[in-house]
């Protein structure tokens, strides 16, 4: 059996013809539609199909600089989602101000922590700087590593490294009462 063309390769041979480029929307469409599901809500699908048809128009300009055809669409697509960046923030920050709703079943409390987590996490994202909120959404929610998220970014495999340890510091330091008011009451 044939194995599949390399990303690289079908993106190559778009530039002649235009159809070898629909295999990458197969491959990579659910992956980043999920990542923009998580970063803005109901705009997903709309930046999806805008993330494509630039990585399209765009795809001559590629250059492969060791880290794929992957990150190079999550690149397009986190520089659309930051276009809606205050859209973003005011989405996080009104998560945040939602009220626990209590549900009845058998995994009661694990749902109340989980919704207090949600609130409290909503807003630390709203808090962090914008780079360092992509760089740990594309960790967190894409699962890119450090090297595909200097790819996405534009900046140094440290830089990287030290926004994401950033994030993570902020976002544990915001958590952290929920944290502890939650195994208080276990």
């Amino acid at each position: 059996m044939d194995r599949p063309p390399p990303d690289e390769e079908l993106l190559a041979e778009s530039i002649r013809e235009p159809d070898r480029f629909g295999p990458l929307f197969d491959r990579h469409a659910t992956d980043i539609h999920r990542y923009l599901a998580r970063r803005v809500g109901s705009v997903a699908d709309d930046l999806l199909s805008e993330t494509f048809l630039a990585a399209f128009r765009k795809r001559s300009a590629y250059r492969n600089v060791g880290a794929g055809v992957r990150p190079w669409l999550f690149g397009i697509a986190t520089n659309l989602a930051r276009q809606h960046t205050r859209a973003e923030v005011r989405r996080y920050r009104a998560l945040a101000r939602m009220p626990v709703e209590p549900s009845v079943d058998e995994d009661h409390t694990a749902r109340l922590d989980a919704q207090a987590l949600r609130s409290s996490l909503a807003a630390a994202l709203a808090e962090l700087r914008p780079g360092d909120r992509d760089v740990l959404l594309l960790f967190a929610w894409a699962e890119l590593t450090y090297a595909e998220i200097a790819a996405v970014m534009g900046v140094p495999v440290g830089t990287v490294r030290s926004r994401i340890n950033r994030a993570r510091r902020l976002t544990r330091t915001a958590l952290a009462p929920v944290v502890e008011l939650s195994e208080e009451l276990s």
